[in-house]
């Protein structure tokens, strides 16, 4: 039976967080394929440690590099620079990491011809699935953004400190930082906040631990975060029960990949829905949308969040499932959780109706192939809105009024 009142916790990390970077790096690179061809295949992997950027992966487009290796003229430059770019629009401008002093390494090559000829289209072939896997959507009505409050709390925490930091508002702030919202739950719905936890890497002195340190500049961090909890959390969740701790091991000025070593993929969950709903296990970042890891994970998105947005469910879990070089999924689940409207079996019937689920066709419908990546790559790929220009086309709730006449016919 599920429970209906519980703590339950999410998780978020700051652009700056070393394996951030190395998530919005890789997805640099991919926008900068996508945007010369919009067939690219891209499967980057960056390393980010002290002053250095390191590449590696399998890439393929026009205009960037030929299937014998050959990069056309410019385009290492071009890669280096779309790097340096990105660490220096994130704020990267310290000793140990800095933008301009960086080591760059680049060893990305041509894509493998033996994963080519299995996901290309041939003949009467269709495009198959880029490789075997298991993905999953989910949205709740906890939130307008149909997203588990506690991970939505968490990201605009740090959204909210970013956009300080980059504005001047907070000056004493540093790229990276960390966040975690611990809500309590009645009848299924947050009411509360029982704990909140900052860690933000700060300008020097703006720490006091023991008798080390200096009280007053802590004192202004500690005000300014505990000002940006109460911004962005709903009125009456912070209360004076509610246990708050901002940089709780005391020190923060060394961080990001100066502290700690950065690689893409490592913050799936941060990336999806805060533990509230299973992973598949595959990375988003660094891969262009053949790869069924990203647009499966986007279209299960799609289908769940209009689900909701119908009035189907209050809450729903879809997992799809596929084969490398197979076009059709090999299946579809779908979950209320108790919360349906209408019976699941007659969702899973309608959504292939309306949605076409191989990789051609979830591209085609979400427009997948354009450089719309690296700006998901940092504070989740999920709840946020959809852009002009066809970023975040996932979050579209323009299969509403399909799926009533579906389930209902």
């Amino acid at each position: 039976m599920a429970r209906s009142s519980f703590l339950f916790t999410s998780e978020s990390v700051s652009e700056g967080h070393p394996d951030k970077v190395a998530d919005q790096i890789s997805d640099t690179i991919v926008d900068l394929f996508l945007a010369k061809d919009p067939e690219a295949r891209v499967a980057c992997e960056t390393l980010t440690t002290t002053n250095r950027v390191v590449l590696a992966g399998e890439v393929r487009g026009e205009g960037m590099i030929d299937t014998a290796g050959n990069w056309a003229p410019g385009a290492l430059e071009e890669i280096q620079e779309a790097v340096r770019a990105t660490v220096r629009d994130i704020g990267y401008e310290q000793a140990g990491f800095h933008w301009q002093n960086l080591h760059f390494e680049n060893h990305l090559h041509p894509q493998s011809a033996h994963i080519a000829q299995g996901v290309d289209a041939a003949g009467n072939k269709d495009e198959g699935a880029g490789d075997q896997g298991i993905m999953f959507g989910y949205a709740t009505d906890e939130t307008p953004d149909f997203m588990p409050a506690t991970l939505d709390y968490a990201h605009k925490i740090l959204e909210t400190m970013a956009a300080d930091r980059h504005s001047g508002a907070a000056p004493f702030l540093e790229p990276d930082a960390k966040s975690q919202v611990t809500l309590e739950y009645e009848n299924e719905r947050p009411v509360r906040a029982t704990a909140l936890v900052v860690s933000t890497q700060h300008k020097p002195g703006y720490f006091f631990h023991g008798n080390d340190g200096d009280p007053a500049k802590y004192g202004e961090l500690r005000d300014y975060v505990e000002g940006v909890l109460r911004r962005v959390l709903p009125d009456g969740f912070v209360t004076p029960d509610t246990r708050i701790f901002v940089n709780p091991t005391g020190r923060f000025e060394i961080g990001g990949p100066d502290g700690d070593a950065g690689l893409t993929g490592r913050k799936i969950i941060v990336d999806t829905y805060g533990g509230a709903a299973p992973h598949g296990g595959g990375a988003f970042s660094g891969k262009d949308p053949t790869k069924v890891d990203r647009s499966a994970a986007y279209i299960s998105r799609y289908m769940a969040k209009n689900i909701v947005a119908a009035g189907l469910a209050r809450r729903v879990t879809i997992q799809l499932s596929y084969a490398i070089g197979v076009s059709e999924p090999l299946s579809l689940y779908v979950d209320t959780h108790g919360t349906g409207t209408v019976a699941e079996g007659s969702i899973e019937a309608a959504l292939p109706q309306l949605v076409c689920l191989t990789p051609r066709g979830i591209r085609e419908h979400l427009g997948l192939n354009r450089p719309i990546y690296r700006r998901t790559a940092s504070y989740g790929h999920f709840g946020r809105t959809p852009d002009a220009d066809g970023g975040f086309s996932w979050e579209r709730v323009d299969l509403v009024e399909a799926l009533k006449a579906a389930v209902a016919a």
